[in-house]
């Protein structure tokens, strides 16, 4: 991001040397509220914060720029909600920076910006429905971090802009207090030019600031499943943000699972958090660390960029991994259709089944994610090897087969096959088992409505009336209810994607007539990314 900057990226500022001091900066824009470092050694990546018109900020890393250290030791925990808290209102529209300040601010700082152009851009007006990636917001308007932080994508960038440096200041110090963003370029100005010709010391000030949303869920937020503390972060010889997922402090276990069992006693609560971080939590990172290890190792090569990357596993004195960290599959780049999504998401299905031999289980839509490189998966938390087993009495056998009775997957396949719904017997047979069939399932499902993941509007083309919809549903449900049971044609991952292949050369040769079949059944709702099924398994398990 070509912006100006301020004071001395990788040096650590005194509040008593700082001073506002308007400076030219070299292309010809001007930049405010410096910070110079004299007669101090540079501190490389230990910067705690960049001085500004007397106000501290915590500056945060970025790919080639922003070269500070993380503050991981700033990520505090968060309790959920009492229950029977009043339910929040709606959020109110929030307004937008004017067309022409638009246009200055991204001509002047996002020109050179590669996760501003190369198909990351997507501000409101570029998104149906959906979270954009770029905010611009005049700070005037008594915005909120909380209200930003929830009309942002995972990862995107807010830009507060203002005419009055105090603004800028205030509100920019107020979401680097609160958690969940960081900032990386602290308040700074450039000039409006006049007539756009760049004649010195003539011009409006604009002055901004842009901070980024790093958390994956809202301080205080609480979902229906216990996850990871999850945030984007940095790790020593990688450029730019990855994903940093630990396992969570036994205070924010305890305050799960005191919101979700309100009438249990205190005791109670800490002897099954206790289980939780010590237990099932680190026994699950630990194994997905090695399941991302055996990806990279056996996934053909092309496809191996659709799945996460181990880039380092922190480890506790056991040799349990507390902390995981991963390369980050952010949604973006262009619009894909549906078939497309389908076609993509079968293909990788299929080389993870057959040549890498793991099964995910958990393929929820917000275990999906729509990169640059293609439709992609996350989350192996609760992956197993093709054919693995396990000890009968051991922790890992009562996890697996708990997940396989009580998880999201398997309870929507038992009430579709009570249903009917589900005639093939190659599914039905995956019912409350660790088997292909059920990531085969599930992907049926939700090929039919990708977005239902709101991170998908805007990122894949989908009509539920028009024919590329309806003669998916005519496969699915082939899938689903094969005209005989006894000889269904689809059993397997591959199975499906020559169907979509098959599928997608009619679509080629003109309009199919629509199928006469019903649409097939609703799938399970999205619940959180980097949700832990198993959690659900242990509340219910009584651990």
């Amino acid at each position: 991001m070509n912006c100006p900057r301020l004071g001395m990226w990788g040096e650590r500022p005194t509040a008593a040397r700082a001073v506002q001091a308007p400076t030219e900066h070299e292309n010809g824009i001007s930049i405010g509220w410096v910070a110079p470092v004299a007669d101090s050694p540079p501190v490389s990546r230990k910067v705690t914060g960049v001085i500004a018109s007397g106000v501290e900020f915590p500056v945060a890393p970025h790919a080639s720029i922003f070269r500070t250290q993380w503050r991981m030791d700033q990520m505090a925990d968060h309790t959920a909600p009492a229950p029977g808290a009043k339910p929040q209102r709606p959020p109110r529209k929030l307004a937008a920076v004017n067309g022409v300040l638009l246009k200055l601010i991204e001509q002047r700082c996002f020109a050179d910006d590669p996760e501003y152009q190369n198909g990351l851009r997507m501000t409101p007006s570029d998104v149906t429905g959906g979270l954009p990636y770029h905010l611009f917001l005049p700070a005037e308007a008594a915005i909120s971090p909380e209200e930003v932080f929830s009309a942002l994508r995972w990862g995107g960038r807010a830009v507060l802009v203002a005419a009055q440096p105090g603004v800028i200041t205030d509100l920019a110090q107020r979401f680097s207090r609160w958690e969940g963003w960081v900032l990386e370029q602290p308040p700074a100005w450039i000039r409006q030019r006049p007539w756009g010709l760049p004649l010195p010391g003539l011009g409006r000030r604009v002055h901004y600031a842009v901070l980024r949303k790093v958390d994956l869920m809202k301080p205080g937020e609480t979902t229906d499943r216990f996850t990871y503390f999850t945030r984007l972060g940095h790790v020593e010889s990688t450029d730019g943000y990855v994903v940093v997922k630990r396992v969570p402090t036994l205070d924010r276990v305890v305050a799960r699972l005191r919101y979700k069992f309100p009438e249990l006693s205190l005791e109670d609560l800490h002897r099954r958090a206790r289980k939780f971080t010590d237990k099932i939590f680190p026994v699950l990172l630990t194994r997905e660390a090695a399941m991302l290890d055996i990806l990279q190792r056996d996934m053909p090569e092309p496809l191996r960029e659709r799945v996460p990357r181990c880039l380092k596993a922190e480890k506790d004195a056991r040799g349990f991994v507390h902390t995981l960290y991963m390369n980050w599959l952010r949604n973006g780049g262009r619009e894909i259709s549906q078939l497309q999504f389908a076609l993509q998401s079968a293909e990788l299905l299929t080389a993870l089944h057959e040549t890498a031999g793991v099964l995910h289980l958990d393929l929820r839509l917000d275990n999906f994610v729509i990169t640059q490189r293609g439709v992609g998966f996350i989350d192996f938390g609760s992956s197993v090897r093709d054919r693995e087993t396990f000890a009968p009495t051991s922790l890992l056998a009562t996890l697996f087969q708990e997940m396989m009775r009580t998880c999201q997957v398997q309870r929507t396949l038992d009430r579709l096959c009570q249903q009917g719904q589900v005639t093939n017997p190659v599914l039905r047979g995956a019912l409350h088992r660790v088997d292909k069939a059920v990531d085969l399932f599930h992907l049926t499902l939700l090929i039919n409505k990708p977005t239902a993941q709101p991170e998908f509007k805007g990122l894949v083309r989908y009509d539920p009336a028009g024919p590329e919809a309806q003669c998916i549903r005519n496969l699915t449900d082939e899938v689903l209810r094969p005209p005989d049971p006894a000889r269904p044609r689809y059993r397997t991952a591959r199975d499906l994607l020559n169907g979509l292949r098959r599928l997608e050369k009619d679509l080629a040769h003109g309009p199919i007539a629509p199928p006469s079949s019903p649409p097939p059944p609703d799938g399970a709702e999205s619940s959180g990314p980097f949700a832990s099924h198993s959690s659900d398994t242990i509340a219910v398990m009584g651990m």
